[in-house]
């Protein structure tokens, strides 16, 4: 019977042990949603990309600086 109430208490330790490893982990959050960019032409080329990435000209946008460089001189 003594055996058997030790057996008992580890169990109960070791399940207590596993729990509580188990809250402690860092699980990695899900990676957050982007807002929508509206979406541009290169002028030169037509290639489309969200207009944060895109480089402003007198004549437009473009992909990039050989292009704008292309239109602009």
């Amino acid at each position: 019977m003594k055996f058997l109430l030790v057996l008992l208490v580890f169990l109960f330790a070791a399940w207590l042990w596993r729990t509580g490893r188990q809250k402690n982990t860092n699980t990695p959050k899900p990676p957050s949603v982007k807002t929508p960019q509206d979406m541009v032409a290169c002028a030169r080329c037509g290639v489309h990309m969200p207009q944060a990435e895109a480089l402003q000209g007198r004549s437009g946008v473009y992909c990039c600086t050989a292009h704008h460089d292309q239109a602009e001189h």
